[in-house]
């Protein structure tokens, strides 16, 4: 058994998340989310999908983004665009 770093919780099903050269147990997903997903800086959500980064910042959506001033972020590309 291993002990949750998130909620203190020895439970026999843990798991070990290994990201940025550091392991880390959980107990749930629940709480691997609130230990390790970002913070949008605008909105203060977790980013727990995509989301979108401008340098060091990360945010839940462009409009985030934007509300904060980085301009040519999208959430997505429009139908018959070409990159």
């Amino acid at each position: 058994m291993a002990v949750c770093e998130a909620c203190g919780n020895d439970y026999d099903m843990s798991f070990e998340v290994h990201a940025q050269g550091g392991v880390h147990t959980f107990d749930s997903f629940q709480c691997a989310i609130q230990t390790m997903a970002p913070i949008c800086e605008h909105c203060g959500t977790r980013v727990i999908g995509h989301g979108v980064q401008s340098g060091e910042h990360w945010y839940c959506c462009a409009h985030c983004a934007r509300q904060e001033g980085t301009m040519g972020l999208v959430d997505r590309v429009m139908a018959g665009t070409s990159a």
